[in-house]
């Protein structure tokens, strides 16, 4: 099993840019699905994006759709949030996360879709 540990969040203003990233141990990377979700204080974590195996397969939160891009490195076992135009609304502990799959396009946006989640990133957009 990959264990996970993101970086790259921080304090910005809106309209700023920030890029996530998500470290994941172990050789069998490229055999995992994964997923950034987030949690707003006083609010239940909800799903922001995912990518397949493969990254052929991609999905987006419709509230981050055209503003957030998920990209992965299976060689350099590496998972990507690139999150633009930042809005504060956009402020919350980011997470990734992992689920081993056999089929190279599976992609998941629950909760329940994951049993692998590293620690969270904070990020905080100001206005």
């Amino acid at each position: 099993q990959v264990q996970l540990v993101e970086s790259g969040g921080g304090l910005v203003q809106a309209g700023d840019s920030l890029r996530l990233s998500c470290a994941a141990s172990g050789r069998t990377f490229s055999r995992y699905f994964m997923g950034w979700f987030r949690q707003a204080p006083g609010k239940e974590r909800e799903f922001v994006a995912t990518i397949s195996r493969s990254g052929s397969s991609l999905v987006y939160a419709h509230s981050v759709k055209g503003r957030f891009t998920i990209s992965r490195d299976n060689v350099k076992n590496m998972v990507y949030l690139q999150m633009n135009s930042l809005k504060p609304e956009d402020t919350a502990l980011y997470y990734c996360s992992a689920q081993q799959s056999v089929s190279s396009l599976q992609i998941g946006i629950t909760l329940d879709d994951y049993d692998t989640w590293g620690q969270g990133t904070q990020v905080t957009v100001s206005s």
